[in-house]
């Protein structure tokens, strides 16, 4: 238990007063507003949105400003706020072949039923820093018109809907029709489990294993994806498919019996390919992973979907032999919010703890030196 520090109250509120002026920065500078970090700043909010569990880009761009900019501290404060909220409903799955596109590429194929869609990435230019950004006034280069992507996808009109989409084959579905590609079938009858209601228990199915990479730390799904690149596990991955755009989210009131579409909601899919040598039941194919964000989430959905693939070791038969095959160390360490909290209470008063610390060390070495003594 911790001991209150004597005139803790007004040091305290002393900091929160230092905090608001930090947060505001100089005061004749015009203040950031939350409509421009939601506009401006779009992967930053959706990063907030994805691990705070809450699909609200306002609330997320005002989280952003809340913190300073601090995502971990924005993304706590979302999922906070997301506990207070009532459980309406639930959505039936999500049909992401039908997806208003922003952008769609394949590395496995150069030719894809549908087209490859570039769609706005940092893949194609130079990491330089744009000094014209430093002026007053972006410039607004209309020297070039905006390149028309390469398969005739309705555009969103000015109000943000989408035209009815037609299905986009996706890759894996095609290798699957030739059996080089596994179907994974799933794995309960019942409905998945909720981690934002229930804790996450070992064994985890894949289901679960799916939601909290969905809410893992994007740094920390990035290094274990990359450690299964580097060989710290059975992998091999290619990219079969990412997509980027808007999906329709649908759900069946009790009182019609049928479903009703409520809304469309910005998403990033990805879909790893990896090699498989098969078993005494299996033939030689290809096995897959998987992952999906909120907005434009690229590499999170990228590292997702390799992790995926590696937690899947034991279902596929796989000998465990790296720290990204393990589901309990990868999953419980995942969650920012939870190892902030954890890392960040060191900050607290450890006083006694310390204290009873420091006497054991004294009488150690008075010990140690005793003994020394007596030897020599």
């Amino acid at each position: 238990m911790y001991v209150a520090v004597k005139g803790g109250a007004a040091a305290i509120e002393s900091s929160w007063r230092l905090l608001e002026d930090q947060r505001r920065g100089d005061t004749g500078m015009a203040a950031l507003t939350v409509a421009q970090i939601q506009e401006q700043l779009s992967l930053a909010v959706d990063r907030v949105m994805s691990e705070g569990s809450l699909y609200d880009p306002e609330l997320a761009a005002l989280a952003i400003k809340q913190s300073s900019g601090d995502l971990v501290e924005a993304i706590f404060l979302l999922r906070a706020y997301r506990t207070t909220l009532p459980r309406l409903g639930y959505a039936v799955p999500l049909d992401t072949a039908r997806i208003a596109l922003l952008r769609r590429i394949s590395a496995t194929f150069k030719e894809v039923p549908g087209g490859q869609m570039l769609g706005p990435t940092y893949d194609y230019t130079q990491r330089l820093l744009d000094f014209a950004l430093l002026a007053e006034g972006e410039r607004k280069d209309t020297s070039s018109p905006a390149l028309s992507p390469l398969t005739d996808m309705p555009a969103p009109s000015a109000h943000g809907h989408h035209a009815p989409m037609p299905t986009v084959p996706r890759i894996n579905d095609l290798l699957a029709r030739e059996g080089l590609l596994e179907t994974p079938q799933p794995e309960m009858v019942a409905p998945p489990g909720d981690l934002t209601r229930d804790p996450l228990m070992f064994p985890a199915d894949r289901a679960l294993r799916l939601q909290a990479l969905a809410r893992g730390d994007e740094g920390w799904l990035l290094a274990m994806g990359y450690s299964t690149q580097r060989g710290y596990a059975n992998s091999h991955p290619f990219a079969g498919e990412i997509r980027r755009g808007f999906v329709s989210v649908a759900l069946v009131p009790d009182e019609l019996g049928f479903e009703i579409d409520i809304g469309d909601l910005e998403i990033t899919e990805c879909q790893m390919i990896n090699q498989f040598s098969g078993s005494r039941e299996v033939p030689p194919q290809f096995t897959q992973g998987y992952g999906l964000a909120f907005g434009g989430s690229e590499r999170k959905t990228m590292a997702m979907a390799l992790v995926d693939r590696s937690l899947r070791a034991d279902e596929l038969g796989e000998t465990r032999v790296a720290p990204a095959q393990d589901a309990e160390f990868v999953l419980s360490h995942a969650d920012n919010v939870e190892a902030s909290g954890f890392v960040q209470h060191l900050k607290l008063p450890h006083y006694v703890d310390f204290q009873a610390e420091l006497e054991l060390v004294r009488k150690l070495r008075t010990s140690h030196a005793m003994a020394k003594k007596e030897n020599t």
